[in-house]
Parts: structure tokens; C-alpha cells; sequence
């Protein structure tokens, strides 16, 4: 894992909007699964 963090900024940009792009799919997800639950 040390070689993993061990990586230009080209690498680190790729690994970060990777994150971000997860964590706005789930945040997303979540929404729609709380106002589908919340509507039945």
C-alpha cells in the first residue's frame, strides 16, 4: 500500500475524483432509497 500513496499528482487526481464520483453515486443512491422507503 506505501507504493500506492507513492504516486505523482496525475495518479493522486485520478484516485480522488474516483472517490468522489463513489461517494456522490452512494450519497445519491441513499437519497432515492430513503424517499422511495419514505413514500410507501
Amino acid at each position: 500500500m506505501a507504493e500506492f500513496f507513492a504516486m505523482d499528482g496525475y495518479g493522486l487526481y485520478i484516485w480522488v475524483s474516483y472517490v468522489l464520483t463513489f461517494a456522490f453515486v452512494l450519497g445519491a443512491a441513499l437519497h432515492s432509497w430513503r424517499a422511495t422507503r419514505r413514500s410507501r
